[in-house]
């Protein structure tokens, strides 16, 4: 199928696609120093466009002729990590996905982001525009340990079907998790030369040292070092000498990302961090696009259902799937 990849950042969304199979045949970003990277790495081109720019947008898109949408759209006013305040606008940019997705109308689309985000209006205003356009839907809350990376990141994605039934992928993404979460060292080995490494911690009572032995805390965008006179948090490991504990480097987090050894980045190291730190991780979007393969190309069987997510999340009865 044709993809075109929105809030592309530096490719994560992009490169999982390309190794599931899918074409993608152009990106769209607004940073230019993601931009950069991303023409690095891509044979495609990625047209650099403010996506609140809708008119625009969709009429470009319109011509490439997509079979699929993708896109994180940014989520910092819903993330843990940020400060929840839906008024900064970000959160804005998932109704400006949405209203592309639905002036383009590809057959397929696929929207990442974090899981704080079903808690927000703003998922049940596009849910609903969604479902008139005659999308069927479904929402999984994957943790990424369990799809292929060294990394315990939880990401929302909302998978949409033109004129298909709701939650028809929900099942086969359980079946396809692994039954373990993968480690560093299960993905990387010892090739890091390190056992344990210093992630920093978003206040002091929390943890600050991690064992290549699990997997890593989720990659954020800022990678600082071992602060001068930190002391071993009650919930570290113990016995360990602080002055062999380094943070990982920015390429090492890059490979948490599963992104290559061979994925070529250039930048100061401030943005660098950034659009490692916003990507989705490789390995988790392949999980996704392998996923909407084997409902393709198996014939599961559909049932048309009302949408759900979970128990706590409801659609007005009156907004039903179209047939």
């Amino acid at each position: 199928m044709k993809c075109v990849d929105l809030f592309s950042g530096c490719g994560g969304l992009s490169l999982g696609f390309e190794k599931a199979g899918f074409d993608v045949v152009q990106a769209f970003d607004n940073w230019e120093p993601a931009i950069d990277v991303y023409k690095k790495n891509f044979s495609h081109p990625i047209f650099k466009l403010d996506l609140t720019d809708e008119d625009t947008a969709t009429q470009i898109i319109k011509g490439l002729q997509p079979d699929l949408i993708m896109g994180g759209p940014p989520c910092q006013d819903f993330s843990s990590a940020g400060k929840r305040d839906l008024s900064l606008g970000r959160a804005n940019l998932t109704y400006h996905f949405t209203n592309i997705v639905c002036g383009v109308r590809p057959t397929w689309f696929v929207m990442e982001n974090v899981e704080q985000i079903k808690k927000s209006h703003i998922l049940r205003e596009i849910v609903i525009k969604l479902q008139n356009e005659g999308y069927g839907l479904s929402a999984v809350i994957l943790d990424a340990s369990y799809c292929g990376v060294p990394q315990s990141r939880i990401r929302f994605f909302l998978i949409g079907y033109l004129n298909d039934g709701h939650n028809q992928l929900n099942s086969l993404f359980k079946q396809r998790l692994s039954h373990k979460p993968m480690t560093i060292k299960n993905y990387l080995g010892d090739s890091l030369g390190i056992e344990f490494y210093y992630r920093h911690p978003r206040n002091y009572n929390r943890r600050g040292v991690f064992s290549i032995n699990e997997p890593s805390p989720t990659v954020r965008g800022v990678n600082r070092p071992v602060p001068s006179g930190y002391k071993l948090n009650s919930c570290d490991p113990q016995g360990l000498d602080l002055t062999t504990i380094r943070p990982l480097t920015t390429i090492e987090r890059s490979y948490i990302q599963t992104f290559p050894k061979s994925f070529y980045f250039e930048g100061t190291k401030t943005n660098l961090e950034q659009m490692i730190g916003n990507a989705v991780p490789v390995n988790l979007a392949k999980f996704v696009a392998d996923t909407i393969n084997i409902y393709i190309n198996e014939g599961v069987q559909r049932e048309l259902t009302l949408f759900e997510l979970d128990n706590d999340f409801e659609i007005p009865k009156k907004v039903l799937h179209r047939t």
